[in-house]
């Protein structure tokens, strides 16, 4: 059967986004809240839904509480998002996310996640099997459950590359370190996970596309490395490019990562090229950090920022 078009997203380690706007947030005083949301969210989630913004087929799976997966249910019915998520026992994990306008700061606190069994994880593994049959990309996000092997991301990405399908990797700590090994066709660290990865410091943007380089010389196809407010650099065998974002008024960075992810997902499905995804990648990051959520209405700010994009091409 040919490959179509169609994003699944795994999200092994989902969460319902709470965003509190608290201005001068204070710890150890009584704070309050001027604004709040909730969102079905985890990097996967995110993910699809700012893909289903491009009208590709989309298809989210991983591991769901069975306790309070409505918000969950609830998006996926209004985005025409296909619930493929294995449930677990148990309540999916809340991350509260206090937004301060006034230092512009987030501060996360986050609750513990499921207890998927090797019963789940073995549901899992023939759901991604199954669905790799119309896929023609994975991509596998968010950090996993306390509890399940570190070497299950590398797993879901050996899987995958023996059914053909094209695998994006967006994790970090030793699930990143034993995904590079398993060759992902795209992976997205930020400077702080690539030198964690490679047990020392990369700092200037020639350190790191000399080892992106070396990533991409394992079999690889693209490196693209976060730079937070100084954008990406996005490295595969033929170019090393540096994409910068237009400066924005920043209200929540929550979401950022998975939007640039978003952006590469949409580009390999629309056949874009490495400067065309880098380009979309970038406005979609920025678009999002100027929201309190982490996602996306609509395209039309990311797309009003596309223009004002740099991508330059490095030659070292």
């Amino acid at each position: 059967m040919p490959k179509t078009h169609s994003i699944v997203t795994i999200t092994m380690n989902p969460a319902l986004d709470l965003a509190c706007t608290v201005e001068n947030f204070s710890i150890g005083a009584v704070n309050r809240v001027s604004r709040a949301q909730t969102d079905a969210g985890g990097k996967g989630v995110n993910i699809a839904k700012l893909l289903r913004q491009f009208h590709v087929p989309v298809v989210a799976t991983g591991f769901l509480g069975d306790v309070n997966p409505h918000l969950f249910e609830l998006l996926f019915r209004e985005q025409n998002i296909t619930d493929a998520f294995v449930r677990v026992p148990g309540e999916t994990r809340t991350d509260i996310k206090v937004l301060d306008p006034t230092t512009q700061t987030t501060t996360d606190i986050n609750f513990p996640g499921l207890n998927p069994t090797q019963n789940h994880i073995d549901r899992l593994f023939k759901m991604v099997e199954t669905l790799a049959q119309n896929a023609s990309t994975v991509a596998i996000a968010g950090s996993i459950p306390a509890g399940l092997s570190p070497h299950i991301v590398a797993e879901l990405v050996s899987m995958l590359r023996t059914c053909g399908v094209r695998t994006v990797v967006d994790t970090s700590g030793p699930a990143f370190l034993h995904a590079v090994k398993a060759i992902p066709s795209l992976i997205k660290p930020n400077a702080f996970e690539l030198s964690e990865y490679l047990g020392r410091p990369v700092n200037t943007p020639l350190e790191i596309v000399t080892e992106a380089r070396g990533l991409v010389a394992t079999g690889i196809e693209t490196v693209v490395v976060s730079l937070g407010e100084d954008g990406a650099l996005f490295i595969n065998e033929q170019e090393a490019l540096w994409a910068k974002p237009p400066r924005v008024d920043v209200v929540s960075t929550v979401g950022a990562g998975d939007a640039m992810v978003s952006g590469l997902c949409a580009g390999i499905a629309l056949g874009k090229s490495l400067a065309e995804s880098a380009r979309l990648a970038t406005s979609l990051s920025a678009a999002v950090v100027t929201q309190p959520g982490p996602s996306l209405s609509n395209l039309d700010l990311a797309a009003s920022f596309e223009s004002q994009v740099t991508v330059q091409s490095l030659d070292f």
